[in-house]
């Protein structure tokens, strides 16, 4: 069976189990109302394919994340599959009930705790559940999804709304194994924070492949698999959107990450391309049938969390719950960092799961069980 089979049949499956577990209406809001700045930038459809792509791109010039994906090389073997669940996280963090994001949560933890080894570029050890690696991600994605919704969406927030977003931003670190009190909390921080991380970013040759791979990676996931149509329009869709992710990157990451953004390209979205973009993305904002019907095809297990927000369906109780609140309510009480502490203890021990094997084919955990 060839792999685009092999995509095709994973998807088909998720896809069954999206329109199998489509619930009427979330319990609650969980943790972000739709009041919050967050809520209402990531279901601008800038996020689903400029944002993520641009974050997961930019985030290969940690050397010990580039480490930890190489290990198994699940994102160019899976890689439909990898993009689906990684959106099917994020939006259940900003739009599933409280409940749903604890338990995601939990997962999350459990995914990573394999995800642990050496680094031969820098000779240290690597865990996808460390807080400074887990924080660069975080961090990643936010700034990443806010710019696209700036450059191609509605445009630059308010100076009080934007500190809005970045306080979003730290309450969602705490799903993770983050210190929130670590997260910038305005653009000048944001900014700060990633000039502190410029001496560690390492132009790894893993690293270069997984850039280019990903800064293209709207070709890779809406044609991987899913038949002629879906993977011309990959093709077509892949010359704008990759150069708008370019065009919103330092030269300095475009260069360390092997890809570069010419004076054509940049003429090309002056004139036609960040135009169409803009055009585009409108139209999905304006046309939510539409815009779910894209997801569908793309993340089929992010629909039912974002088909309510997009068609303004109520939950059943008006409630936002503050996070020890939730925790203490639904019985989730061990955050992600005291989690983290007794997977290390484990390892020391010689216990606890053990590491991925490369190019494994093992199961996937699924986030709702």
């Amino acid at each position: 069976m060839s792999q685009a089979t092999k995509n095709a049949g994973n998807r088909g499956t998720r896809l069954a189990a999206k329109r199998a577990g489509e619930a009427p209406a979330r319990p609650d809001w969980g943790f972000f109302g739709p009041d919050s700045v967050a809520y209402q930038v990531w279901s601008y459809p800038t996020s689903i394919a400029l944002g993520f792509s641009r974050a997961v791109s930019v985030e290969f010039l940690d050397p010990h994340l580039t480490a930890s994906v190489v290990a198994t090389d699940q994102v160019m073997q899976r890689t439909q599959l990898r993009y689906d669940r990684t959106m099917q996280y994020f939006t259940a963090v900003l739009y599933a009930d409280a409940e749903t994001v604890l338990k995601f949560s939990d997962m999350l933890m459990k995914i990573h705790s394999r995800a642990n080894g050496h680094d031969p570029v820098t000779g240290k050890e690597f865990d996808a559940n460390n807080p400074d690696s887990q924080l660069w991600i975080h961090i990643t994605a936010w700034h990443s999804i806010i710019k696209m919704y700036e450059k191609f969406g509605p445009g630059k927030l308010s100076r009080e709304r934007e500190t809005e977003y970045w306080a979003d931003c730290a309450k969602a670190a705490e799903f993770q194994t983050i210190d929130p009190a670590k997260v910038p909390r305005s653009r000048e921080a944001v900014r700060a924070y990633f000039e502190d991380w410029r001496p560690s970013n390492t132009a790894t040759e893993g690293g270069q492949a997984h850039y280019d791979f990903l800064v293209n990676g709207v070709e890779k996931v809406l044609g991987d698999g899913l038949g002629r149509s879906a993977a011309l329009a990959g093709k077509v869709l892949n010359v704008l959107t990759s150069r708008a992710i370019l065009s919103t990157l330092p030269r300095w990451a475009n260069t360390m990450g092997g890809m570069r953004y010419t004076k054509l390209d940049a003429l090309i979205m002056a004139t036609v391309g960040t135009p169409a973009v803009k055009a585009f993305h409108k139209y999905l904002a304006t046309h939510p049938k539409a815009f779910l019907k894209l997801l569908d095809t793309i993340t089929p297990l992010s629909t039912p969390i974002l088909d309510p927000v997009l068609n303004d369906k109520l939950p059943l109780a008006d409630k936002v719950y503050g996070i020890a609140e939730a925790r203490e309510k639904f019985g989730h009480t061990t955050s992600p960092i005291e989690q983290f502490a007794a997977f290390r203890e484990a390892r020391a021990q010689g216990k606890g799961p053990k590491p991925y094997t490369p190019r494994h084919h093992d199961e996937i955990l699924a986030f709702d069980k």
